[in-house]
């Protein structure tokens, strides 16, 4: 008798919290998202879609800023899981490698832009709140994983896109045998 009061104390107890966490993020996190959408919006409008187009068309050309900037600018302005479709502006050998940088940097993205990847916002808020408990600054944290992030998916787009052509050569030398 006495672990059946317990459960349904307990059980109803697991959606307060729930409800509470819920008001939490309609008064914290969900003006946020918005407001962050809604300027990235504005700023994309007033350049205009032509000239975002013709900056990401030129970004696909250079190695560096095929695995940095393009990237970074697909997953702020699209967010996931439309960050990928700049892909489109890649060459074919080229999109394992597009698409290893984008993957890669929709987790240091978050502390920064939190709309660019909100299933992945409940993991950084954990880290988060274990840094501030910890003493330190939430913010700086969050600008040292994104300019970590910048310097992983350069690299895993250099080195995914050598992978990837030296397969295709390998394959090539294959079916010519």
């Amino acid at each position: 008798m006495k672990y059946i009061e317990w459960f349904g104390k307990n059980f109803i107890g697991l959606f307060e919290a729930g409800g509470e966490q819920f008001m939490g993020f309609m008064t914290g996190i969900i003006p946020l998202l918005i407001v962050l959408l809604t300027f990235t919006y504005s700023v994309i409008a007033f350049i205009g879609e032509e000239r975002v187009d013709r900056a990401i068309r030129y970004c696909s050309k250079y190695m560096i800023l095929r695995y940095s900037i393009m990237p970074m600018l697909s997953v702020m302005m699209l967010t996931n899981p439309m960050a990928y479709t700049f892909g489109k502006f890649v060459k074919e050998e080229e999109k394992p490698a597009f698409y290893d940088s984008v993957v890669s940097f929709l987790h240091p993205v978050t502390g920064l832009f939190p709309y660019a990847n909100a299933g992945e916002l409940f993991v950084y808020l954990g880290i988060a709140n274990g840094v501030m408990e910890a003493g330190y600054n939430q913010s700086s944290l969050a600008v040292r994983y994104f300019l970590v992030g910048i310097v992983v998916i350069l690299m895993r787009g250099i080195v995914t896109e050598r992978l990837t052509k030296f397969l295709i050569a390998k394959e090539a030398k294959k079916v010519n045998a």
